[in-house]
């Protein structure tokens, strides 16, 4: 696998997606990006925006396994992880684990803050493990593995806030807006006439070899030590207790309740660095740390009270630190 070879089938992946999907390229490449830096995406946006669409034509770009999970006040941990179930062979009683829907490649789980806590939880140890744990048994999940949750915003009813302990398992948070006139009419003429697009198989039938050479790829892009300071100085600022006479303090200080963990500086790097694969290069840029940032730690920072009295979003926070934050 050489960086050529990357691009060609990442564009080609990006193609087969925007077939269906219209008007929402960067979101499609931002959730490529995560899946080959191994990292699960969570979508937010209010219903028919496309969100579940998006995740159905990836995984039949990707000819993986598929499966989706409706999550609703009543669904169960058992429902999603699956269950020891009594069965007879041979005139003798056992019981054996029965696979739940988590067994998949890529996973879509569907409105993922219409069901309780709990069971949003269960889904915690599969996406940080790679497993389930049932009845004191490790079962394996399959390689490679996403996880990819969409979410209505909060304020609508029936939904229950993601802990944020599960907040911070995703790679990207991604935003998924309207669309525009045009990009609407482009909707409308794909979805009501007699023929619809749909999205072709790329990968090969090779068990996953082809993905995790990519990901062993995207991993090996160079970074210079000046820009993974940046990456920990833009992080770093986040804190409210990295509050020293620094630059964007001020914002920080008034907005922020708690900064961004270890795990978003890791996502910003590896984001980075599937973005300048994609982009052809195999080396990261102070650019691609900047298209990268807003979506690895936009739901990594918590907010205090003024901030959403003052409809202060987390995103208008970390713009403010990425200006302030000289790149050298």
């Amino acid at each position: 696998m050489d960086p050529e070879q990357f691009q060609e089938v990442f564009k080609r992946l990006e193609t087969e997606v925007q077939k269906v999907i219209v008007g929402h390229d960067d979101l499609i490449r931002k959730v490529l990006i995560a899946f080959f830096g191994g990292g699960h995406v969570l979508l937010e946006g209010v219903p028919g925006l496309g969100k579940t669409l998006l995740v159905k034509s990836l995984s039949r770009a990707l000819g993986m396994s598929f499966k989706r999970i409706q999550f609703t006040p009543d669904l169960m941990p058992s429902d999603i992880v699956g269950t020891e179930v009594l069965t007879e062979t041979n005139g003798r009683r056992e019981f054996q684990f029965k696979q739940g829907p988590i067994f998949a490649h890529v996973v879509l789980a569907d409105e993922i803050n219409r069901a309780t806590p709990k069971t949003q939880s269960a889904v915690l140890e599969a996406m940080e493990e790679k497993q389930v744990t049932v009845f004191g048994e490790s079962h394996i999940l399959a390689s490679p593995f996403i996880v990819l949750a969409t979410q209505n915003p909060i304020e609508l009813e029936g939904t229950y806030p993601l802990p944020e302990a599960q907040l911070d398992r995703f790679f990207f948070k991604l935003l998924v807006t309207p669309p525009a006139p045009a990009e609407l009419r482009e909707i409308l003429k794909r979805t009501t006439g007699t023929e619809t697009g749909d999205a072709a198989k790329v990968l090969p039938d090779d068990d996953g070899e082809l993905v995790n050479a990519m990901k062993q790829l995207l991993r090996q892009v160079m970074i210079a030590p000046p820009i993974e300071d940046y990456v920990v100085r833009l992080v770093h600022a986040t804190h409210t207790e990295s509050q020293n006479g620094g630059p964007a303090k001020t914002s920080v200080k008034q907005y922020i309740r708690f900064g961004s963990s270890p795990r978003g500086a890791q996502s910003v790097i590896l984001g980075a660095k599937g973005n300048a694969l994609a982009e052809g290069r195999v080396h990261v840029s102070y650019e691609d740390v900047e298209k990268i940032i807003l979506p690895a730690l936009r739901h990594r920072i918590i907010l205090n009270f003024q901030a959403e009295a003052e409809n202060v979003s987390a995103d208008q926070v970390i713009t403010d630190v990425i200006k302030q934050v000289p790149r050298n």
